[in-house]
């Protein structure tokens, strides 16, 4: 029985050296992979910052970062090298996501991130108050953030063709500089109230969305002077467009206009006006042109089609009302 009990207790003992040793060797194992990751990580972030440098050009004074067609799904943190980076054009990149260290970046005055694969938009982008334009345009965004309004220098703001954005932050309208605003081909069935209390906005492009109407208060937009909503479903304007004096240029080509409200007469700076493919109830044709190059330059559905439009459209309705009201009673007894 001694000897079995010494033979068992060496046993014991050699077997708790044994993975005592093997702890170590494993511990020792797992730390020279975590070394050697490290040591990967850091030459690959090498590899990339030194692929980003080769990719930043100095054009008109800025430090411009421009990568093009090019798979950079993520954007790796060692671009925080690249900190002066005043503008970032990323175009057709398959980038999923927009970093949350976009932030740091003070210096940054253009953020093109167009033709992307990018879902949401970090609220730190408010940080960057230095930033004028913001081009997120053929993305995948469904929603904005209200920490935009935080980047009071902006001037021109572009989501068209994200497909899914139906409403902007009310928060927005305290961009005051804001001037220039993309938002076609989305789902808005309504112009956001955050645009109608933009009194500097001077160019809106609206079209390929879902309005039905514009509503009586587009007359706050006062300053503006471009107005795209071509393939929307509006069926009427209100009278207040009249009160537009600054409005130049108006699309409203494939929609549900059965009429064009006379009002629109007296805009007097409207240069150029399209009601193409509209079903309007009165057929106008336009006068011939004394020579081929007027008529080659004239605008079928143009400015000379809306006021005649309107000045047939006035006939009919005189015509109807004289016709509705018939001669006077004869009050002669006899």
């Amino acid at each position: 029985m001694g000897e079995t009990a010494v033979c068992l207790g060496t046993f014991s003992a050699v077997k708790t050296l044994w993975e005592v040793r093997i702890h170590k060797i494993n511990e020792e194992l797992q730390k020279e992979k975590e070394f050697r990751q490290r040591l990967l990580l850091v030459w690959e972030e090498r590899a990339a910052l030194a692929k980003l440098k080769e990719k930043v050009i100095n054009e008109g004074g800025r430090a411009i970062l421009r990568i093009e067609e090019e798979e950079w799904k993520t954007l790796p943190s060692c671009l925080l090298k690249l900190i002066h980076l005043q503008e970032w054009q990323l175009h057709r990149t398959s980038l999923q996501k927009i970093p949350q260290f976009i932030g740091r970046f003070h210096s940054l005055v253009v953020l093109d991130l167009s033709r992307n694969s990018i879902e949401s938009v970090p609220k730190e982008i408010g940080q960057l108050t230095s930033l004028q334009e913001l081009l997120l345009s053929y993305n995948r965004i469904k929603s904005v953030p209200k920490e935009i309004s935080n980047c009071i220098s902006l001037e021109r703001l572009e989501l068209a063709v994200n497909r899914s954005i139906c409403d902007l932050p009310p928060q927005l309208s305290d961009l005051k500089k804001l001037s220039h605003i993309d938002l076609c081909m989305n789902q808005f069935t309504t112009i956001p109230s955050a645009l109608l209390n933009m009194p500097n906005l001077e160019w809106l492009d609206m079209g390929g969305n879902k309005l039905q109407e514009l509503p009586d208060a587009i007359d706050r937009m006062e300053n503006l002077h471009t107005l795209w909503l071509q393939r929307n479903e509006i069926n009427s304007l209100p009278e207040t467009i009249s009160n537009m004096k600054n409005l130049s240029t108006l699309v409203l080509s494939n929609n549900k206009l059965k009429d064009i409200p006379a009002c629109m007469k007296d805009m007097t700076n409207l240069r150029f006006v399209n009601f193409r493919d509209n079903p309007l109830e009165l057929e106008v044709t336009l006068p011939p042109c004394e020579n081929t190059d007027e008529e080659e330059q004239q605008e079928m559905f143009g400015i000379d089609f809306m006021h005649m439009y309107i000045q047939e459209s006035l006939k009919k309705t005189e015509n109807v009302e004289s016709c509705t009201s018939g001669p006077p009673p004869d009050t002669n007894p006899n």
